[in-house]
């Protein structure tokens, strides 16, 4: 039997391994659990919190810890918990909110195992909080600025995420790791005009993920695929050894992969690994 040429797949969630409807193709969790059974190790990848990837994680039944909040966290499907996390100084989250406050835009402060937002005032921002799981409401003021993992920010006055998120890191001043994306890049927000910037601890993005393949279980960079749709994304594809975008991923991530397979509501992932993991 020919040697493979890979160990494990570090594998991003949304637009990516689950369907604009939320769920894992019947084929795609076959193939999961097959190569998984072999001996592939199948990491998660996500911007997600703890409480958004538990479903997944118990869905797909593996013991690898999965990378959430965009590499400030490792959670532990074992354990049911978080086993790595890096936390946002407070003057870090003083700063962003004094930068919301200052530009009028909706602040998310996230902690692990809770959420807590400003009331919303538009439609649209009430469409942006609907899915934040555990999210407590309140007042002005009252945000919490110790023990935050992240602070999201939402923005309907700036032309680009990509501007909203410069913004940030100047107001902040110092070492974070920013992600931000449209939020109309996400199917149930189509029609959003909001950006959205993610303000987290400084790390290494999804490329954490490379980190504990190595330190945990031996496997070298260069024995991973990494499968994913958005720029956040990206730290991940630039040092594994295949990098993969799905069709529907923003333009910089296709251009940034090795390959470019099917859409996110199609078995592309399925024939992916059936392919490399014979």
């Amino acid at each position: 039997m020919e040697e493979r040429a890979y160990d494990a797949i570090l594998l991003d969630l949304d637009g990516t391994l689950v369907t604009d409807g939320g769920s894992i193709l019947p084929r795609t969790l076959d193939a999961l659990r097959a190569a998984h059974a072999r001996g592939v190790r199948i990491m998660l990848a996500t911007g997600r919190s703890d409480l958004g990837v538990r479903a997944v994680l118990e869905t797909l039944g593996f013991d690898t810890p999965a990378v959430i909040f965009n590499g400030a966290g490792l959670f532990c499907p074992v354990r049911g918990r978080m086993i790595e996390e890096r936390l946002l100084a407070p003057p870090v989250v003083e700063r962003s909110l004094a930068y919301a406050r200052g530009r009028s835009l909706l602040p998310v402060v996230v902690r692990p195992g809770a959420k807590f937002a400003l009331p919303p005032r538009t439609e649209h921002e009430a469409a942006a909080l609907r899915h934040f799981d555990g999210l407590t409401i309140q007042e002005e003021g009252e945000l919490p600025v110790s023990f935050a993992i992240r602070v999201t920010l939402f923005s309907d006055r700036h032309a680009t995420s990509d501007h909203l998120a410069r913004e940030i890191e100047e107001a902040v001043d110092r070492p974070v790791y920013v992600t931000h994306f449209p939020l109309k890049t996400l199917t149930d927000h189509r029609a959003s005009p909001l950006s959205v910037a993610d303000v987290q601890p400084p790390c290494r993005g999804k490329a954490e993920g490379l980190r504990v393949l190595r330190e945990a279980y031996g496997i070298p960079a260069e024995r991973v695929v990494a499968i994913g749709d958005a720029t956040n994304d990206l730290p991940m594809f630039a040092e594994a050894g295949l990098s993969v975008a799905m069709q529907n991923a923003m333009e910089e991530a296709r251009l940034a992969a090795d390959r470019v397979i099917g859409d996110n509501n199609s078995e592309a992932i399925a024939e992916l690994v059936e392919e490399l993991f014979p």
